[in-house]
């Protein structure tokens, strides 16, 4: 296969990336206390897994073919505002072992990160497989970070706040939606006068 040098160098990234974060991942669950939160590890880190082999193939020219995954987000019902008082315990600069947390805390940023190099890797290859693995890879990885934020939203760590109800009704209520009956009528006559200028132009 014939790849631009920039998206070879950029794959090569990605799967550097992902070979770590394999191995992350798998030192995370051993630390983990929570049995949840070490099977969410463990099932993101066999994603990852199929994900590096899968780039492996494709640069290496072994027929595989890259077909857009759709998302699939597990339903979850999230805690929206800080209901509970958080508290968060201060950091230990030597500390040995680390927090179910803490682990949460870092996955989620490195999947979060995942999510954004994904689609930037993406938008910079003109290769359809190679692309299209980027795009997969970003959609993965948003997945994993909901799902992780999920968990902690559950547990307590992660509860996204909100303005009071005068405030949501006015960013609410600041748009307005499009009168489609004028935008239709106004791209017809676009469209009938370019004919006309069309024909008085032959």
């Amino acid at each position: 296969m014939n790849f631009a040098a920039h998206e070879l160098l950029e794959t090569s990234e990605a799967l550097r990336t992902k070979a770590a974060e394999i191995e992350q991942h798998g030192a995370l669950a051993y630390q983990c206390n929570d049995q949840q939160l070490k099977a969410i590890i463990k099932k993101h880190q066999q994603l990852m897994v199929t994900s590096y082999q899968q780039g492996i193939n494709l640069m290496q020219g072994k027929g595989v073919q890259i077909t857009h995954q759709i998302p699939n987000f597990q339903q979850a019902n999230p805690t929206i505002g800080m209901e509970n008082q958080m508290q968060m315990a201060s950091p230990m600069a030597n500390t040995q072992s680390l927090s179910d947390q803490t682990i949460a805390t870092l996955l989620l940023n490195t999947h979060k990160s995942g999510a954004v190099m994904g689609m930037q890797w993406a938008n910079e290859c003109v290769d359809p497989q190679i692309r299209m693995y980027h795009v997969n890879g970003a959609n993965q990885c948003q997945e994993m970070a909901y799902e992780l934020w999920n968990w902690m939203n559950q547990n307590g760590y992660y509860q996204p706040p909100t303005f009071s109800a005068t405030q949501t009704n006015q960013m609410m209520g600041m748009y307005q939606p499009m009168n489609t009956m004028n935008t239709v009528n106004t791209m017809n006559q676009m469209n009938s006068t370019s004919m006309n200028n069309n024909m008085n132009m032959q």
